[in-house]
This record gives structure tokens, sequence and C-alpha cells, in this order.
């Protein structure tokens, strides 16, 4: 993996715990429910899976 690749994992990275993070705290507020929750973080699973792959490849 290169510096670029790197850097893409990365973003990747700081993203998906982002959204992860806000998930949590919508849930943790009482706005979504526990199977809402996890469906958006599968989501934000798949997506980081996604740029991780790309950049590997890439």
């Amino acid at each position: 993996m290169t510096d670029e690749g790197d850097s893409e994992t990365e973003r990747a990275v700081e993203r998906f715990l982002d959204d992860a993070d806000g998930a949590l705290a919508e849930y943790d507020d009482g706005y979504a429910d526990a199977d809402a929750t996890l469906r958006l973080l599968r989501g934000h699973i798949e997506d980081l899976r996604a740029a991780v792959t790309e950049s590997d490849e890439g």
C-alpha cells in the first residue's frame, strides 16, 4: 500500500468513526432504537470495508 493509500484509509476510518459516533449518540439520546442503530452501523461498516478495499487495490 502506498502513502496515498494509507491516507485514503485513514480518511475512511475517520469518516467511519464520526458516523458511528453519530449513530450511537442518536441512540443514546433516544432518537433511534437499537435496530435502526445497528442498520446504520452495518451500513457504515460496509462503507469502510469498500473504501479500504479500494485503497488496497489502487
